[in-house]
């Protein structure tokens, strides 16, 4: 994982036990106050609430746990590896388009990152400015050039 996607999932660990959960938990007390729990949609909006924090919580536990960090602005090299930000044209429209190569907790293809485990990235490790890349996409075949290859 990225210096800065170990940053975000860290922040997002911090909010859910800092903000969110605190919060379900003066919903959950609030909802029983009403009365009646076998027909309270409120308290089980909250307890279902709750369930799905938790295990957000422990899910990114995990993760942190488990990652190892690489700064990509430490690598240097001709070749694309995890890390990189690769500039593409689409060989039949021609447009360009940069994606950086993340770890799959941290990918997030409206910012332009894309996971390791991605097809289009699994086929652009290791390949060099100027070549073409085939890639079976599911809404088919494309082929990119790399036109740029930064570690940044």
């Amino acid at each position: 994982m990225t210096p800065e996607g170990q940053t975000r999932l860290r922040e997002e660990l911090r909010r859910l036990k800092e903000v969110e959960m605190p919060q379900v938990v003066k919903d959950i007390s609030t909802a029983r106050d009403h009365g009646d729990l076998s027909e309270n949609a409120e308290y089980h909006a909250a307890k279902e609430r709750q369930g799905l924090i938790h295990a957000r919580i422990q899910h990114l536990e995990s993760v942190l746990s488990r990652a190892e960090v690489i700064d990509p602005s430490k690598l240097a090299g001709d070749k694309v590896q995890f890390g990189a930000r690769v500039k593409l044209a689409n060989a039949d429209s021609g447009e360009e388009i940069v994606y950086q190569i993340v770890g799959p907790d941290e990918a997030d293809l409206k910012l332009g990152r894309i996971s390791i485990a991605s097809p289009l990235a699994r086929s652009l490790i290791g390949r060099e400015e100027g070549d073409e890349v085939k890639v079976n996409l599911p809404v088919g075949q494309r082929i990119y050039e790399i036109l740029e290859i930064v570690y940044k």
